[in-house]
């Protein structure tokens, strides 16, 4: 960040730290049902809405910017601003002491630990794998078949058009698997029970940054798969080694039942 950006942006951010710690004080002291309480719950709501808010354009800017040409560049200038502002907004603390917003990983080590041979041939026969018994077996398959089910019957519910069961399960299992990235939410689930988790108000901002996370990473990887026939060749032999798409066929699997939804 230069000299001019930092002078601009770090008295911006310094009156909406500023702003949430004195709303939050004063929430905190008031007594429930007091015009005051509310007044400072209301300006707190406030700032996260304006973060999440801020948040929300950069990213869609980011990703839209990309394929179009807005032909204003006061655009641009509020995505520059509000990418730069928005580490700095960590309510709920003033910024003291070292700021490591700009800490950037430069140079990393690899050490050598040396090679191990595998004996695949000859000594003492390694004692092979054991196959599954019935016994519980059928009982996951229902779980998870139960699950996939249920997610299903949601996605119905939710989404219009010309879309299969497993169009509407892998882009809720692809939303999932972005969210699962969220050290925010990691700490949330770790020290809440379900109920508060669900209630936590980083959550419908956490699934915007998935979705449009999973739409960018998506888009590309289409667009690289459509233009490149070696992208293509290496996309089936994925699918027909690891990714067992004969096998799901030849058993008539579900659509999205190969991912545990759990």
């Amino acid at each position: 960040m230069d000299v001019d950006l930092d002078a601009a942006i770090g008295p911006v951010s310094n009156r909406l730290l500023t702003r949430f710690r004195q709303a939050q004080q004063a929430w905190r002291a008031g007594a429930d049902g007091t015009k005051a309480r509310e007044a400072a719950k209301a300006e707190m709501d406030v700032l996260l809405l304006f973060k999440r808010d801020l948040g929300s354009y950069v990213r869609l800017y980011e990703f839209l910017g990309q394929m179009f040409d807005y032909g204003n560049t006061e655009f641009e200038k509020l995505y520059l601003f509000g990418k730069l502002l928005l580490p700095l907004l960590d309510y709920g603390r003033e910024r003291e002491g070292v700021d490591l917003s700009a800490l950037r990983l430069t140079h990393h080590r690899m050490r050598d630990l040396g090679q191990q041979r595998l004996n695949l041939a000859g000594g003492e026969p390694a004692e092979g794998l054991k196959p599954p018994t019935d016994v519980g077996s059928g009982q996951v398959q229902d779980r998870q078949k139960q699950r996939l089910g249920e997610i299903i019957r949601a996605l119905n519910d939710l989404f219009e058009g010309e879309l299969t069961d497993g169009d509407r399960v892998a882009f809720a299992e692809s939303i999932r698997s972005k969210m699962m990235e969220s050290a925010t939410l990691r700490a949330q689930a770790a020290a809440n029970t379900r109920e508060q988790f669900g209630n936590s108000p980083n959550l419908r901002e956490e699934l915007l940054n998935a979705i449009i996370a999973t739409m960018e990473a998506h888009g590309s990887m289409s667009r690289q798969a459509l233009n490149s026939e070696a992208v293509q060749a290496g996309l089936l032999a994925v699918l027909l080694g690891p990714g067992a798409l004969w096998e799901g066929l030849r058993k008539g699997e579900e659509p999205g039942a190969g991912a545990d939804p759990r």
